[in-house]
């Protein structure tokens, strides 16, 4: 079947992978798809991820080609469908100690550190998924002139908060954690808080922008 595959994923895995670029119009048919199979009886849990959904499966309940089979029909039958999720307002300080790859983002683009920052705040923002981390978002919708690649030496740990560039993706670490991705600004926001319900900040679906705090040398 063309435009996906299905592999195993240990004993009781299964994921679909979709082919071709990541976008918003595949995560939707992704997150229609994962709100069908979320019902099915052999069916324990269901992780959405980048082009792709995770089914974690009971074992024994139905056979490995039999599921493909459906889980392939399934996503014939998908339609791409928007979530309704929230808008998400979330103010940033941009360059100095907060945000210390600023004039390297800005070196790679050939841009000037304010340009950078006024394309970013600029941006329309969808949450793809959550990954990574408990509450990290990868968010889709970043101009294409801010496409840069990770950083060549990742560092053992980011600040919680901090916003950051890797590819053609834009984030925060909700948690301090190492990472690679160029590191333009911080927030405020709490991502991820275990007392809160949900813990999350951001859910697949929701729309961000971001708002510029401060832009410091």
């Amino acid at each position: 079947m063309s435009g996906m595959r299905c592999y195993r994923y240990g004993d009781h895995a299964v994921v679909l992978a979709a082919q071709g670029p990541p976008s918003l119009a595949c995560q939707q048919r992704l997150w229609t798809l994962a709100e069908r199979v979320r019902t099915w009886p052999q069916v324990e849990d269901v992780v959405p991820g980048m082009n792709n959904l995770t089914l974690i499966c009971r074992p024994l309940r139905m056979a490995f080609d039999e599921l493909t089979h459906r889980l392939r029909a399934a996503w014939m039958d998908a339609e791409a469908e928007a979530l309704s999720g929230r808008e998400v307002d979330i103010p940033v300080d941009y360059g100095g100690e907060h945000g210390p790859d600023l004039e390297e983002v800005a070196r790679l683009t050939g841009l000037t550190a304010g340009e950078v920052v006024s394309r970013h705040a600029g941006g329309d923002y969808v949450v793809f998924f959550l990954g990574f981390l408990p509450g990290f978002a990868y968010l889709g919708g970043l101009d294409p002139r801010l496409h840069v690649p990770r950083r060549a030496t990742p560092r053992l740990s980011v600040p919680a908060g901090s916003v950051g560039i890797g590819g053609a993706q834009t984030g925060i670490y909700p948690l301090a954690a190492p990472g690679g991705w160029q590191l333009i600004g911080r927030t405020c926001e709490v991502l991820f808080d275990p007392t809160r319900t949900p813990p999350t900040l951001l859910a697949p679906g929701d729309r961000v922008r971001f708002r510029i705090a401060s832009v410091r040398p």
